[in-house]
């Protein structure tokens, strides 16, 4: 009685076999034909070839490990600055200490983000096979090789915001008109395009790639710190800088929660939404930069947040970042709201984005008050 159904599971489990055959065979079909004329050619002809396949394997290995592994990737990396040691606010005088006064957190953890970006890291968005993509095809709308690129590119977007505010507010005295140099070139130079290579728009046009501005950027903000730590520089903790500071940040939070907002609604493909991941690992990135930014704030601005009792909420403010950086799916998926086999990560990412955004509006309140 059951010589039939073995018979039929049989014949079905042949047939797919043959099917799986085919499939294999026709995806070797073109390596094995160039095998079979490759191997009937001179050394003359093979040779060159031969160099060529060895040169693409370096070169493509070497950018899979640029885009793969991430170094001195730690989300908690600020706490090792032991910022919560620091006595006075930045520009004070050190006590105890002749003409010598307190650097500022705030650039020295500008620095250290672009540090980890073009330093510990290759800038991936500017590199040459990033820019040429795959097979012509953007990385950025494959779900391959682009998450470290859309991470620098989150964490450099706050960083650029920073240097905005610090050259234009937080680097001047109330009532004076003088820009701080090193900020301004600093500013400046991390504004520079994210993806030029060697070659801009003008294909005759031979210039200095992305990273070399970043670097300039890190030095600018190292003299800086310097001469602030001299005594020779100057920076006022206003209330109203620190204000101004925490409206750029919330603004871009704004932005980025409405990115995942509408990616999340009108792309709902699960596993299959190869641009997920983009989103996902660029407010991921900004969420990590603006942790280290504001942890680094708290240093600088402490006697602000003492006097208007901001201690508690900036605290929450910290642990609502911390709890945010916690999520690091292996696989992004924009599931939908209510799906139960592909969830959505890119939701679960605008919840903690708007509840970290809602606090620095909390703050900002109570600072224009």
């Amino acid at each position: 009685m059951l010589d039939p159904i073995i018979a039929f599971f049989q014949r079905v489990f042949a047939a797919i076999g043959r099917g799986i055959g085919m499939v294999v065979a026709w995806l070797l079909w073109p390596f094995l034909a160039a095998h079979g004329w490759y191997r009937d050619r001179s050394w003359i002809i093979k040779g060159p070839i031969l160099a060529v396949l060895v040169l693409l394997v370096i070169v493509y290995g070497q950018f899979i490990y640029r885009t793969q592994v991430w170094h001195a990737f730690d989300p908690a990396f600020v706490q090792a600055y032991k910022f919560e040691e620091r006595t006075v606010p930045a520009g004070s005088p050190l006590p105890g200490e002749a003409n010598r006064c307190q650097d500022l957190a705030v650039v020295m953890m500008s620095a250290a983000l672009t540090d980890q970006n073009v330093n510990q890291n290759s800038w991936v968005s500017s590199t040459l096979l990033y820019k040429l993509g795959l097979f012509g095809l953007d990385w950025d709308t494959t779900p391959f090789m682009d998450n470290k690129a859309s991470f620098q590119r989150g964490v450099n977007q706050v960083v650029r915001r920073t240097a905005i505010q610090l050259a234009d507010n937080l680097g001047r005295v109330r009532g004076t008109s003088g820009i701080n140099n090193d900020l301004q070139d600093a500013r400046g130079n991390i504004q520079f395009d994210e993806g030029t290579w060697y070659f801009g728009t003008d294909p005759f046009g031979f210039k200095t790639p992305t990273p070399s501005y970043y670097r300039a950027a890190v030095e600018s903000w190292n003299r800086f710190n310097t001469s602030l730590a001299n005594c020779e520089s100057v920076f006022d903790t206003r209330s109203d800088n620190l204000l101004q500071l925490l409206d750029g940040m919330a603004s871009d939070l704004g932005n980025t929660s409405d990115i995942l907002r509408r990616r999340s609604e009108e792309f709902n493909a699960g596993w299959f939404d190869t641009r997920a991941d983009d989103r996902f690992w660029f407010a991921y990135g900004q969420l990590y930069a603006q942790y280290a930014i504001l942890r680094a704030t708290r240093a600088d601005f402490g006697d602000v947040i003492r006097e208007r009792n901001l201690t508690a909420i900036w605290t929450e403010l910290e642990l609502q970042l911390q709890a945010s950086l916690r999520i690091r799916p292996a696989i992004i998926s924009n599931g939908s709201e209510d799906g139960w086999i592909m969830p959505t990560h890119l939701a679960t990412m605008g919840f903690y984005i708007l509840r970290v955004r809602s606090n620095m509006v909390e703050i900002r309140a109570i600072l224009d008050r």
